[in-house]
């Protein structure tokens, strides 16, 4: 029902994660999954469930993964789609929906908003609604992730699944426990927005408060009532991290495993970097990476980040005097001691200046921390009086 159109994602060895846990770590690659994420498993599962049902066409809605799913599945079969998004929907992915063959309308302040509108759109139509986790079908679909991994990891041991309305948790978790009952599953959520344990202790869905996360494709209010009886029967364990946990995470599986995975895909190698899950004995822990449609943009500060908090990256200030060849005396003194320059700003206000003189802002990558230090040494042995971090 969906084969023909579905990637089987591949597992992918991390020996950097598997060397820190002291246990072989497989990553399941779904950020290689078509349109970026499996989402688009319980979309075709569901259009495969509806047969003649959709032929009217379909309606749904989301800000970014369920959209192209519905959008690619509805082209796949020859259903027509349409979407509802938030008007704050990010460009890329609105024309990536539109590329795929849906109509695509711009609605609504939030993803919920934008579900009631193309719930009463689909019902005055006479077309079919897909809800991106709240049907059974559709997180029938998701689950054949977790056939999928026991297929390919025979002495599964743990399984980590990103958690945002709960639909992929759901059937992964089902299906896993009643092949192979000892395995573990344990779920994750961005902190910022964690409203499953809250609900599992309720004992009913409990919105957690609107905040903004880097893993904004697991950034759901709350999971719907089936979801949440799924993950309280099936899974073992809910962990939440934090938005620089997150991000660690994405930049290491960019660095080390050469995978690019959006937040909400990230938050089970974060669970497993900061130590929320730990390794048992025996047995491959896999963490599903869920997703990889993250925004250029980020991923670029994410890496420049990192590159500052490894002692690679540094901002500099200086003052030269204001006359012909000042900068250049100084930026030849810097790439003589072997820095790589990034970006030069001259600094003419707001800081104490003599008349004669003139800032000057350095951003320089170095080989490490003690190449960084040389070059300041450098630099000061030169007759400049270097200060790091910048002054405000």
């Amino acid at each position: 029902m969906i084969a023909d159109v579905t990637r089987r994602t591949p597992v992918v060895e991390s020996a950097t994660l598997s060397d820190r846990l002291g246990a072989p770590v497989m990553l399941k690659a779904e950020n290689l999954q078509r349109v970026g994420s499996f989402k688009v498993r319980g979309a075709l599962n569901k259009l495969a469930a509806l047969g003649d049902g959709c032929a009217a066409g379909v309606v749904c809605a989301s800000a970014g993964n369920h959209a192209q799913a519905v959008a690619l599945a509805a082209r796949e079969r020859g259903v027509a789609c349409e979407v509802v998004m938030p008007v704050g929907a990010a460009v890329a992915k609105f024309e990536a929906t539109q590329a795929l063959g849906a109509r695509v309308t711009l609605e609504g302040e939030s993803v919920t908003e934008c579900v009631e509108l193309a719930r009463a759109r689909a019902e005055a139509a006479g077309k079919s609604f897909i809800h991106p986790f709240d049907d059974p079908e559709v997180i029938c679909g998701q689950g054949t992730l977790g056939l999928e991994l026991l297929e390919q990891i025979s002495d599964l041991s743990t399984v980590i699944v990103p958690i945002g309305g709960g639909g992929l948790i759901g059937g992964v978790a089902a299906i896993i426990k009643a092949v192979s009952p000892g395995t573990r599953v344990i779920g994750v959520q961005a902190g910022a927005m964690a409203a499953v344990p809250a609900s599992l202790t309720a004992g009913r869905p409990e919105p957690a408060a609107v905040a903004r996360t880097i893993a904004d494709g697991i950034a759901v209010r709350a999971p719907s009532a089936l979801t949440l009886a799924l993950i309280d029967r099936w899974v073992d364990d809910v962990v939440t991290v934090d938005e620089d946990e997150i991000a660690a995470a994405m930049v290491l599986l960019l660095e080390k495993a050469k995978l690019v995975v959006e937040g909400g895909g990230a938050v089970g190698v974060a669970a497993l970097l900061s130590g929320r899950i730990e390794a048992r004995d025996g047995g491959t822990i896999c963490p599903v990476l869920s997703g990889g449609n993250v925004d250029p943009g980020l991923l670029a500060a994410l890496a420049r980040r990192h590159e500052s908090e490894a002692g690679r990256r540094h901002v500099l200030f200086t003052r030269v005097p204001d006359r012909p060849g000042g900068l250049v005396t100084l930026l030849n003194l810097v790439a003589d001691a072997g820095a790589n320059i990034v970006d030069v700003t001259h600094l003419r206000e707001g800081i104490g200046l003599h008349v004669a003189e003139t800032g000057v802002q350095l951003v320089i990558e170095t080989r490490s921390r003690e190449h960084a230090g040389a070059v300041v040494g450098a630099m000061r042995s030169g007759g400049y009086d270097v200060m790091r971090p910048v002054p405000a």
